[in-house]
């Protein structure tokens, strides 16, 4: 079994922050699109089993009534006779009864939301056009219909401090959800606040704000399970696992990246080669060696990190003579517990720099 994502290319506004794949929402290119979308899985897809979806964008929630119907329709392709979860992304504005009624009835399970922040400032900094209010309400009108919610949080803005991040944190505890994810904002080249030439906060208050979430989080019964990732017992995200465990999953659609047959690949970005059914951008046979040290490297986002005797299993190898662990073992950064190799949970933050150490 393999999982799916699908990626939608629209949205209604562009964020400061955005760097994925995105045009403004017209009608007729998104009906068009759609169109090559399904294309472009008949070509590819190879009639296995469907464990997870993820339509993401983008903003898949921008689709029209009629286009969305065209979605699922399309989506009717794969083998989901063993589908575990299906996650749809929204943004709070698009969110109304009708668009719930409508995932609902076409076996969506899990919902992801574009909370990224309570503030005004921050909002405003982020080019997002909601408010706390709107928030509240639309989260409210979700839970009628899912109880299986996401809702992302953007932190270490430039409009921020220690006690905005409280606030946000308070607020978001207050919606009663079961998953949270929180990301660092990160200033990408081709975005808004790039051009604008918007600078970092100073690393050491952004480390307080990963640990003061870290700690606020789970002190509310949520588990941090990876790096950027909080959820109550049970509402793991089990497609973005299939990243983590290294797994292979299709991706459909502009930009979108994919991991079948052991080749890697990336989807053209560009829309006119797109609908021209030029589909693929770059393909990447992935050797043992990389499969191997992607194996470590996606692994140790996960808190729980890798499992020795699964490695040894998948590839034959010891993991204590494929990579240098013992030094960070001995430094205090890695944890080797109940077969499992790990990230010490206060040194997650850099784990980049733990990571170099050990390849």
């Amino acid at each position: 079994m393999r999982s799916v994502y699908i990626h939608i290319p629209f949205c209604k506004s562009i964020c400061s922050y955005c760097d994925f794949c995105k045009f403004i929402y017209t009608d007729k290119y998104a009906s068009l699109y759609l169109e090559m979308l399904e294309k472009e899985i008949k070509e590819y897809y190879e009639n296995d089993k469907v464990r997870t979806i993820y339509i993401g964008g983008g903003t898949p929630s921008s689709l029209s009534i009629n286009n969305l119907i065209k979605l699922f329709k399309i989506i009717q392709i794969f083998d989901t006779s063993s589908l575990e979860e299906f996650t749809f992304e929204c943004n709070i504005n698009d969110i109304n009864e009708e668009l719930l009624i409508l995932l609902k009835n076409n076996k969506v399970n899990r919902i992801s939301i574009g909370v990224e922040s309570f503030n005004p400032k921050n909002l405003e900094f982020l080019s997002r056009v909601h408010n706390k209010e709107d928030i509240f309400k639309k989260i409210k009108l979700t839970k009628k219909y899912f109880d299986n919610i996401n809702v992302d949080l953007i932190y270490a803005l430039p409009t921020e401090n220690m006690n905005v991040l409280k606030s946000d944190i308070k607020n978001i505890l207050k919606l009663g959800i079961n998953h949270i994810s929180t990301y660092s904002l990160i200033i990408e080249e081709h975005t808004m606040i790039y051009n604008d030439k918007v600078k970092p906060i100073d690393e050491d208050l952004d480390a307080k704000m990963y640990k003061y979430i870290c700690k606020k989080l789970k002190k509310n019964g949520f588990i941090h399970y990876e790096v950027s990732n909080f959820a109550k017992k049970g509402y793991e995200s089990k497609h973005n696992l299939t990243y983590w465990d290294n797994l292979e999953y299709y991706g459909f659609g502009l930009g979108a990246h994919g991991y079948t047959n052991s080749m890697r690949y990336e989807n053209t970005r560009n829309f006119n080669k797109y609908l021209k059914g030029e589909f693929r951008f770059n393909e990447l046979l992935v050797s043992n060696r990389e499969e191997i040290e992607n194996e470590l490297i996606l692994g140790l986002r996960k808190l729980n990190g890798v499992n020795i005797e699964n490695f040894k299993k998948k590839f034959h190898k010891d993991i204590f003579k494929e990579f240098k662990l013992d030094t960070a073992i001995k430094k205090g950064y890695l944890i080797n517990k109940d077969g499992q190799i790990y990230i010490k949970e206060d040194k997650i933050y850099i784990m980049n720099e733990i990571i170099n150490m050990i390849m």
